[in-house]
């Protein structure tokens, strides 16, 4: 009998989508506009906290957009995190900019704000100017310390933007106003309902911000910047950026339910900890005293001298019993396509990506599927002594 596969991160479909789907497909509004959109956003907001929010086609369309939106344009240099996947630092590409690749922290795997002071200073003695903004990603559900980049970020004149697309659901405590979300805070934020994600919509993105004239320009933006009027005319370049109505209407119900797929998410990773913490060598990503995090994927760690194998040995294991794993996150400026770029640091996403691993964290895994993983690690142990 075939063994049952274990995903990564499947999508968990709680049901009131496909009523949802039925009520858009039968209102006839399928076009990037409607009821659906505004009540997306509506809530959206309320849910999270943010202010503003314009339901765009994906995360990489917000984080574009949001750099449009700030300003950044061709001769910009614009900082950016490693260690998080390539969809952070490709919209800085789009907008002929030129990203320079910023090291993470130990404690939270994410830019800190030693970091961005130690690349700010590096780039005014290279230019004699700061860079005109910073994405920082907020990487596997986990917060960055928003109020140390917000404060390092306001003494250099560089606009913070976050990227979130990983971290919905994430609260964080900030010192100064309370909590709030990743996200919520810097010029614009953009999160993600790709298929893997906690609340998804197959693919789409959400761009938010505190200001609600930049939010309505980058409605009027993604829109294809058509201009009031009878017939089409365009003033300025646009984009063809708006989610559609479907899938407006999924996440709608899908927002609904984000609070238990979290807790769902962090008692997998919780598992995994009871499960596996009494072995050499195996760590776990660090949750930052500043947030709680959402463990979207329960991230390990191995130390291929203490636990008898390294990632790849672990990873091919679970792969042989049908489970799904993932190293974490290839620096990008250890990526072919950003050959050449500049990197402040680098050590700390070097020595993650060597020694970490992804494991199934579905909101939705089971007990036994949890301790079919375990099982799997642990029998790999020491294979290489």
């Amino acid at each position: 009998m075939q063994t049952r596969p274990i995903l990564l991160s499947p999508p968990e479909i709680c049901g009131g989508e496909h009523a949802a789907l039925g009520r858009v497909l039968a209102s006839g509004w399928l076009a990037p506009a409607g009821p659906e959109l505004d009540l997306f956003e509506q809530e959206f907001c309320k849910a999270t906290g943010n202010r503003n929010a314009v339901a765009l086609s994906s995360g990489t369309a917000a984080i574009h957009l949001g750099l449009v939106l700030s300003g950044v344009e061709r001769g910009d240099e614009v900082l950016c995190s490693t260690f998080t996947f390539a969809a952070t630092a490709n919209p800085i590409i789009y907008a002929g900019a030129t990203p320079v690749f910023v090291d993470c922290d130990e404690e939270s795997w994410n830019m800190g704000a030693e970091c961005l002071e130690a690349a700010i200073q590096d780039r005014i003695a290279a230019r004699g100017r700061p860079p005109k903004a910073a994405v920082v990603a907020h990487v596997y559900g986990q917060s960055a310390d928003i109020d140390g980049l917000m404060e390092v970020c306001a003494r250099h004149g560089v606009l913070l933007v976050e990227d979130a697309a990983e971290a919905l659901g994430c609260i964080y405590h900030s010192r100064s106003v309370g909590d709030v979300v990743p996200g919520s805070v810097g010029v614009v934020g953009a999160y993600s309902f790709n298929g893997n994600k906690i609340v998804t919509t197959s693919g789409g993105g959400m761009l938010t911000s505190p200001d609600p004239e930049l939010a309505r320009r980058g409605r009027f933006l993604s829109s294809q910047a058509r201009d009031a009027g009878p017939h089409y005319q365009h003033s300025q370049i646009g984009f063809n950026y708006r989610m559609s109505s479907l899938l407006a209407a999924v996440g709608r119900v899908q927002l609904q339910d984000l609070e238990r797929r979290v807790l769902a998410r962090r008692a997998v990773f919780q598992a995994y900890v009871d499960g596996l913490c009494r072995s050499r060598g195996l760590g776990f990503m660090p949750e930052a005293t500043w947030n709680r995090a959402t463990r979207w994927l329960s991230c390990i760690t191995i130390d291929p001298h203490e636990f008898g194998v390294g990632v790849e040995a672990v990873r091919s294991a679970l792969a042989g019993e049908s489970i799904e794993s993932r190293p974490v996150w290839k620096p990008l400026h250890m990526q072919p396509s950003f050959a050449g770029c500049r990197v402040i640091g680098g050590a700390v996403a070097e020595r993650l990506f060597a020694t970490g691993l992804c494991l199934p964290s579905g909101a939705g895994l089971a007990a036994a599927d949890i301790e079919r993983v375990v099982a799997t690690i642990l029998g790999v142990q020491g294979r290489g002594q």
